[in-house]
């Protein structure tokens, strides 16, 4: 990994800093709309762990993606302490590394004793050199290639089989050592999500149908390279209910109590994730001890009344674990202004950096680094510099009157921006830094518009005539 390691300029001690009111809320920061570490230095300016954040988009750049060190470990801890409090059995918190994949956050999240969840080769890579153990990972996905099937049996992480051909595929590599399996199964329960990241109900690409579980598990019976550990069921993504997750402890304890009588020696019980964070002020999401102690208390009760052993508790929280560590940082460039209609202000970003906004209609809140508490006279939309009439990031945001040049700080990016970013219009993507005690770390070099070339390759034929 490369790393820069350097004091960030003008940084201010925590004693210089006055609170900022939205990063208030240290045990459950996915509650929170800024870092937790958010602060404003003696001369009005925006700070996040330490560092001066116009300061940092000066000197790395924008548009930036900025980590906040003390917020991540934060919510690690929060999810493994309420686990220990609430679930009389062993649990393990893993992070869904799709929410943002990289070294330094696996580095970070495995020194917190957490585990990992990934979907492709190139997570499970990231994972593993990233310092995770193979043990506290597991594979999963809708569509393994054989090519990540066979790393992830040579790696020894579990494989999360998601349908008949993750298994028929098994099989033909012909293991040498029993591949460690966590059935997932769709548990038809619906929750108050976007379309796209429901994942519960019966209607989904994700995991075997439920009456297809007897099946499999029959079938597993005879299979003597797989040892079936554990059931995984998951139904969905930013959600603030509670109920559905109770819903799905009694679902699982069902299925558990059909596997161990079916000689399987199931272990751990994964219920997913799910838990909402707060993106804009109304927001209201459960804090990470309530969901857990939810989850627990529902799976502990489930498992009592059909006469079950405590199985191992799992969860993947992923945007709940990094969407608020992180902050994206954007220089005002030109402004349009339409008498009667909307004032559009552009920035030096957008859908590249940040999709949510086009795919799922998100929001976010934001200020300008420099002037956070001044007073916001003016509403305009945030528009990306995209060949796109709706690569539109903000509407109707309220913000100081901005001229070119200043710096905008969108908050809880840590959670599928920087994962879901691409290239449109050969637009090279941001870097990353981490913040931690006033220091700044290059985390994800910035792409250069020559990277965007080295994987293109132009016949000889077609070759210009010198």
């Amino acid at each position: 990994m490369t790393s820069t390691r350097e004091a960030a300029p003008a940084a201010h001690s925590a004693a210089d800093l006055r609170p900022y009111e939205a990063g208030r809320d240290a045990a459950s920061p996915n509650r929170n709309l800024t870092p937790v570490t958010t602060g404003i230095d003696p001369e009005g300016r925006l700070v996040v762990g330490g560092c001066v954040l116009s300061d940092l988009a000066r000197r790395y750049g924008t548009p930036l993606y900025v980590l906040d060190e003390a917020t991540l470990r934060g919510t690690a801890q929060a999810y493994r302490k309420a686990l220990a409090s609430h679930y009389p059995g062993s649990a393990l918190a893993l992070y869904a590394s799709k929410a943002n994949s990289s070294l330094a956050i696996t580095a970070v999240v495995a020194s917190e004793g957490l585990g990992l969840d990934a979907v492709s080769a190139g997570e499970l890579l990231t994972a593993v050199q990233g310092g995770m153990p193979p043990e506290r990972i597991v594979f999963h996905g809708n569509n393994k290639s054989l090519e990540e099937l066979r790393l992830a049996v040579e790696l020894g992480v579990t494989v999360v089989a998601d349908n008949w051909l993750d298994l028929e595929q098994l099989a033909s590599l012909q293991p040498t050592h029993p591949v460690r399996l966590m059935l997932r199964f769709t548990p038809g329960i619906e929750c108050h999500t976007h379309e796209y990241i429901r994942t519960g109900h019966l209607d989904s690409k994700f995991g075997f149908d439920p009456d297809q579980l007897q099946a499999v598990l029959q079938h597993l019976s005879q299979c003597s390279w797989a040892q079936v550990s554990g059931l995984h069921a998951h139904i969905g993504s930013q959600i603030f209910e509670l109920q559905p997750h109770r819903d799905l402890a009694a679902v699982m304890a069902d299925a558990l109590k059909l596997a161990r009588e079916m000689g399987h020696p199931v272990s751990d019980l994964n219920v997913g994730g799910g838990l909402g964070i707060r993106y804009v002020e109304s927001d209201d999401p459960p804090s990470i001890d309530a969901w857990v102690r939810t989850v627990a208390e529902a799976v502990a009760v489930a498992c009592q009344e059909r006469g079950l052993e405590l199985p191992r508790l799992l969860c993947e929280p992923g945007r709940s674990l990094v969407a608020t560590s992180g902050v994206t940082l954007y220089s005002v460039g030109s402004r349009k202004d339409i008498p009667g209609i909307r004032t559009y202000l552009s920035v030096d970003g957008g859908m590249s950096d940040n999709p949510r906004p086009i795919t799922y209609q998100s929001q976010y809140t934001a200020v300008l680094a420099d002037r956070p508490e001044a007073e916001a006279s003016d509403s305009v939309t945030l528009a990306g510099k995209h060949c796109e009439s709706g690569d539109v990031l903000l509407k109707d945001l309220a913000l100081p009157p901005a001229t070119t040049g200043d710096v905008l700080a969108v908050f809880a990016t840590g959670a599928y921006n920087a994962s879901m970013a691409s290239n449109y219009n050969r637009i090279p993507r941001p870097a990353a830094v981490m913040v931690h005690d006033g220091m700044a770390e290059v985390v994800q070099r910035r792409e250069q518009p020559e990277d965007l070339l080295r994987y293109d390759v132009l016949p000889e034929r077609l070759r210009p005539v010198a």
